[in-house]
């Protein structure tokens, strides 16, 4: 067995020993061809190192061969570059010195003619001079041929101008006139008398009495009642004056305050139909009287409204314009009176395009200050106004209500038109009449406006003041100046002059001749 082993141990090292030196051959073997492969290598190498070192150097004569031939052309390039601007250059400068040459010839040209210009203002200064020494000598002989200083002449000149432009104004307005006259007469006849027609109303004149029926004459006593104390008693709570004569079956109330005679008449109706007459009872009618009248009077303010189609006034105007159911001016209803300018209004602002609501409303609140005008101060315009703007009334109405009178200037063409329709109401024939010494007052201002201008001899007022005749002295106003002085006459009458529908202003020059035959 140990036999086997050694036997086997050395059949291993014998394998290992060749192996061994198998490895060492192969080795050894390797390492020649590697070296040979490696000399190899060197000798390729070298090669190529040696031609890339003769194709760069090649190269390198190229590139320098293109990079003096590209320097040689832009060399070229640049010097042709340079000869054309250096041509160029030459060029400018000989068109410099000729433009230097003309400019010195022109600089001499102008000193030649500025020297030439001076001597022409010297000249023409002592020309002026000249004209002027003449012209004073031609003055002063023009003073001494005329006798009149140049001072003179020009007032003259300036007289002899004024009559001759006031010539040509006095033709140029009668031109105008007659024109207007011809395009807004007919105009404005048409649309008066659509708004006219359109609204016909009754004829309204109320006074400052009623009178009360009663059922038989013994009434009157009981009225008067014990020593007058029922008399006394009604006349004290309602204002009113109780007129109990020889009338037959009536009693008068008499009193300016037509809303407290109003009271008066309900209450004294009251009392005939109840029969039971005396102070408590007296007491206690009038005081149903005054509630029934207050009530009567916003239903009379409603109706205007609902009447003329304005609606959303304030209640406290509603209420004014039904006091002025018992108002009168000149004896025509007030409240009739706005109600029919608001309609004449509406149907005027129609026919030339305006706010017709508006017009109505103006119309229907132009005279609402008369409603309280006996207990404010001042002008029922001015009241009447003030109360529409206390209730934010629109600024056009209030206008209108100001203008109505002319107290302003009309803002609106809304104005103008509700002065004419209250114009047209109040002079429409029987709507007002006026006492005889307001009439014979507005006759004697419509004669002493007349007479005030220079060159009226005499004036007179006819056909019940809407008609004024002046006679001129012929000798200070020509047949040019009538026009003017009709014209200023017709502005100052309607300044200061109150007055219903319009004033014809007629003026009469009359030129007489006179001689004796001997």
């Amino acid at each position: 067995m140990k036999s086997i082993v050694i036997i086997v141990i050395v059949a291993i090292v014998l394998i290992v020993l060749v192996g061994i030196i198998a490895f060492s051959s192969g080795v050894l073997y390797r390492k020649r061809i590697a070296e040979a492969l490696i000399g190899s290598a060197e000798e390729k190498s070298r090669k190529i190192i040696d031609d890339a070192i003769k194709t760069g150097e090649a190269k390198k004569r190229e590139m320098l061969l293109e990079a003096k031939e590209e320097n040689i052309r832009v060399k070229n390039e640049l010097d042709k570059e340079v000869r054309e601007r250096r041509t160029e250059l030459q060029q400018l400068e000989k068109r410099l010195l000729h433009k230097e040459e003309t400019l010195d010839k022109k600089t001499v040209v102008l000193e030649q003619k500025d020297d030439q210009l001076q001597q022409k203002l010297d000249k023409l200064d002592k020309t002026r001079a000249d004209i002027d020494n003449l012209r004073n000598k031609q003055l002063e002989e023009l003073e001494r041929i005329s006798g009149l200083t140049l001072g003179e002449a020009k007032e003259y000149l300036l007289k002899t101008i004024e009559e001759e432009v006031k010539h040509e104004s006095a033709i140029l307005i009668k031109d105008i006139e007659a024109k207007t006259k011809l395009e807004a007469d007919k105009k404005a006849k048409e649309i008066l008398t659509n708004a006219i027609q359109k609204c016909a109303v009754d004829h309204v004149v109320d006074t400052t009495v009623s009178v009360v029926p009663l059922p038989n004459d013994e009434m009157k006593g009981r009225i008067i009642g014990r020593e007058g104390r029922n008399i006394r008693t009604l006349e004290t709570l309602t204002g009113i004056d109780l007129i109990i004569d020889d009338t037959p079956e009536a009693v008068i109330l008499s009193g300016f305050d037509p809303i407290r005679r109003e009271v008066a008449r309900v209450a004294l109706e009251k009392l005939i139909v109840d029969g039971r007459i005396h102070p408590a009872r007296i007491e206690e009618m009038v005081e149903k009287a005054r509630k029934e009248v207050e009530v009567l009077i916003r239903e009379e303010g409603e109706a205007a409204t609902f009447e003329t189609g304005v609606h959303g006034l304030h209640p406290e105007l509603v209420r004014l314009l039904g006091k002025m159911k018992f108002r009168t001016s000149y004896g025509q209803n007030v409240l009739r009176h706005s109600i029919e300018v608001s309609n004449l209004a509406g149907l005027m602002a129609g026919e030339l395009g305006l706010d017709i609501r508006l017009a109505k409303r103006a119309g229907l609140l132009h005279d609402i200050g008369k409603s309280v005008d006996y207990e404010v101060e001042g002008s029922h315009v001015s009241i009447g106004a003030n109360l529409c703007r206390k209730y934010g009334e629109n600024p056009l109405v209030i206008n209108a209500v100001e203008a109505h009178h002319g107290d302003v200037e009309p803002e609106t063409a809304i104005a103008v038109i509700v002065q004419a329709a209250d114009t047209i109401s109040a002079a429409r024939p029987g709507a007002r009449r006026e006492t005889l010494e307001t009439y014979i007052k507005r006759l004697q201002k419509l004669e002493e406006i007349a007479t005030s201008f220079k060159g009226v001899e005499k004036s007179f007022a006819i056909q019940a003041g809407r008609e004024v005749r002046i006679m001129v002295v012929p000798e200070e106003v020509d047949d040019n100046g009538l026009v003017l002085l009709a014209r200023d006459v017709t502005k100052q009458i309607e300044n200061d002059l109150e007055y219903p529908g319009q004033i014809k202003v007629s003026i009469i020059r009359e030129t007489r001749a006179t001689e004796y035959a001997k």
